[in-house]
């Protein structure tokens, strides 16, 4: 399906139709016919014609140019409050800051952000001397570019060279660049069309990257790139055959091999090389099979591995690094556990440290390899929190970088000695503006879902908060991928707690908080859960008073948005106000259409809708599709016009149905940013000023002027 060509005669007839902003009135899209065709029936989408891939229409542009002027119309109003938010939660932000160091080689590398600069500086300073030296100057790199983002770098094993990927438009799609680190001068080698990941090959010479599908924006090719040869030149040296499965590459650990990594939904393959010898076979540690997944890191000749291989929670197993090639060789480690959830691992000569998840919660538990009776956990103090590992670059080391936080504690890096059990705090984010953690509380509740199940909520509030019902609350929840919402510490949220409001997490199905089963009970045919398990933890929130029902406010992106839409839908009259970002509402069209980045990755999350079973439960939830002549709650829908995630014409389509059909006189916005993609805006501030008109919008409906 192609966007339809329009004449200079439909430009007019859409400007005719579009209500200018400066009345006060939403812009209201024309309708025009245009059939999306299915193998189980046909629909009809009068407001296709806003898709335009190009991204040049200027029918299209004039629409969205519309609906963002009478949001800024609109928000005049609050003006003066968001100006004050956006200089509150900027004012949270340590301006001139550094990452902890880390040591690899003869360097210790670190980012360090300046004062009043938008982007991060990488440098490294040598362990011998002390000298500093900046590699990549990003605020240099973007100056007059309105969207610029450095996705990935990787020092060549020399430590000669740092090759690097950028993004000049928000699309994700990259171009490789190379620095010469010894003259600060990048190299004549450039690829274009490429995903973010990178691998070197002990050569310091060759380099791995991914090439994309121009069209679809799937990763299908493995290049190999000698320095100082024509991009041309790159040799392919694999190529995935299978559009359901996503690609990259890397390095093990250990540096010892390059790694391609091909993972769908429900399977995954690794296939490796020796990194010492550049452009010779690369060999699969086991042959993939559907409903088998796993990842692996090599340490002291065996390859340590996490999988899900008659272990729906994983375990861990390992495997000789010259008996690779057949799973049946594997070796069980760490046994599978119905009530832990194996998040990942690091793979010292000593210790194996593993990031599991029970209870809604991530800790960390560490294992001498000669003494697996007398593994212990990293202890913690607060009843919800986040426990995850940093950066660690060697495998010779008794000392774990991980870092914690929660609700109220900010992010924070530890060092853990694995033999002694001593752990030393080597950096905890400095919030200004006065924030004293002791002035909030973090709480877990389970509410109850509908069909009985108990759904974990975290919560936070103010220490001198009244259970009273009277409260408003802000209630956020993502349910999509097997990706858990954790509780991790959110400065800006605070600018809505210190206001009263109570901010709710949702730990709701189609994450994996509660292990697999948690998001195989999210997704496909059981994916309104999802949406029903959000709706029951509001109400839960409301009868036992945390909250007033009068005062509910939900937010979710990407797909947390399709969360949204498919909540406004189903009980509008329980929310005050709901926020999408980057929502993902026109599910069966979109999936319908291959040509659509990402799709074919998507069938085993939602379902292909060729397949009637499948078609109909998407078509039943949709929120596109399944707006209806009802009263919505107030809406701030935002998209990216580059965003290669979801494409903005799904949120343009919805926001322009729904103005048809809500039978309310409550607000919808929609805004689109024109020099972005699926993550907004790239400078640190930009993003923060984007948060801070979310906040207003929210605020402004309750009445709160400051």
């Amino acid at each position: 399906m192609k966007p339809a060509v329009y004449s200079v005669l439909f430009a007019a007839l859409c400007a005719a139709h579009v209500v200018s902003a400066a009345s006060q009135q939403p812009p209201v899209a024309v309708q025009q016919p245009y059939t999306v065709t299915s193998p189980n029936g046909d629909r009809q989408d009068p407001y296709y014609w806003l898709r335009d891939d190009s991204r040049t229409s200027p029918t299209v542009l004039d629409y969205l140019q519309r609906e963002n002027a009478y949001v800024e119309q609109y928000a005049k109003a609050y003006q003066p409050l968001t100006e004050k938010l956006t200089s509150e939660i900027i004012g949270r932000i340590k301006q001139d800051d550094s990452s902890v160091p880390y040591t690899k080689g003869d360097y210790s590398y670190y980012r360090r952000y300046e004062t009043g600069k938008e982007y991060p500086i990488y440098l490294r300073k040598a362990v011998k001397d002390g000298t500093e030296q900046v590699m990549l100057d990003v605020n240099e790199l973007a100056k007059g570019k309105s969207y610029y983002a450095v996705s990935n770098w990787q020092v060549s094993p020399d430590q000669n060279f740092i090759a690097y990927m950028e993004d000049d438009s928000g699309r994700r799609q990259y171009v490789l660049k190379v620095r010469d680190l010894r003259t600060g001068q990048d190299l004549p080698d450039v690829l274009t069309g490429l995903s973010s990941s990178i691998a070197w090959a002990k050569d310091s010479k060759t380099l791995y990257v991914v090439k994309n599908d121009p069209v679809t924006l799937l990763s299908t090719q493995v290049l190999q790139h000698k320095l100082g040869q024509e991009p041309a030149a790159a040799k392919l040296v694999y190529e995935e055959k299978d559009n359901s499965f996503y690609m990259g590459v890397g390095n093990s650990t250990d540096d010892n091999y390059v790694i391609i990594y091909s993972s769908s939904t429900v399977s995954s393959e690794m296939q490796v090389m020796d990194a010492s010898k550049p452009g010779s076979k690369f060999t699969s540690l086991a042959a993939r099979e559907r409903d088998v997944k796993y990842s692996a890191d090599h340490v002291n000749g065996r390859w340590i591995i996490q999988t899900d291989w008659q272990a729906p929670n994983y375990r861990i197993m390992t495997v000789a690094a010259d008996n690779i090639g057949d799973r049946n060789n594997w070796q069980p480690l760490i046994t599978h556990d119905d009530k832990v959830f194996i998040q990942g691992f690091e793979a010292f000569e000593n210790y194996l440290a593993i990031n599991e998840r029970s209870d809604g919660l991530r800790r960390i538990k560490v294992m001498p390899w000669n003494a697996p009776d007398k593994a212990f956990y990293v202890a913690s103090d607060e009843a919800a929190y986040v426990a995850g590992f940093e950066v660690n670059p060697q495998q010779n080391t008794n000392l774990l970088r991980y870092t914690y936080t929660s609700l109220t504690t900010p992010a924070s890096v530890f060092e853990l000695n694995m033999q002694t059990g001593e752990k030393t705090l080597l950096k905890q984010t400095e919030v200004p503006g006065g924030f004293d953690k002791n002035n909030y509380v973090t709480d877990r509740v389970w509410a109850t879902a509908r069909d009985g199940v108990k759904v974990p909520v975290s919560l936070l509030y103010k220490k001198d908060f009244k259970r009273d019902g009277s409260a408003p609350l802000y209630q956020y929840a993502y349910g999509s991928y097997g990706s858990s919402s954790d509780p991790r510490f959110r400065d800006t949220v605070l600018s809505l707690v210190d206001r009263g409001f109570v901010y709710a997490i949702a730990h709701i199905r189609g994450g994996q908080e509660m292990g697999r089963h948690w998001y195989e009970d999210g997704k496909l045919l059981n994916k309104i859960n999802t949406f029903t398990d959000y709706i029951d933890v509001t109400d839960y929130l409301v009868a036992n008073k945390y909250v007033a029902k009068d005062k509910v406010f939900g937010m979710g992106g990407s797909a947390g948005g399709l969360l949204m839409g498919a909540v406004a839908n189903m009980a509008p009259e329980k929310y005050r106000g709901l926020v999408a970002h980057v929502p993902f509402v026109d599910v069966v069209t979109t999936m319908l259409d291959e040509s659509i980045p990402l799709t074919t990755n998507e069938f085993d999350e939602w379902g292909n809708p060729k397949q009637k079973a499948y078609y109909d439960y998407m078509l039943s939830y949709s929120p596109y599709d399944q707006v209806a002549k009802q009263a919505y709650p107030a809406m701030l829908v935002t998209t990216g016009l580059h965003d290669s995630q979801v494409q903005y014409f799904e949120p343009a389509k919805w926001v322009a149905k729904l103005r048809t059909h809500k039978t309310d006189s409550h607000p919808l916005l929609f805004k689109t940013t024109m020099e972005a993609g699926h993550g907004g805006k790239s400078g640190r501030f930009a993003r923060q000023a984007q948060i801070a008109e979310e906040y207003a919008f929210i605020l402004n409906l309750l009445g709160i002027k400051q």
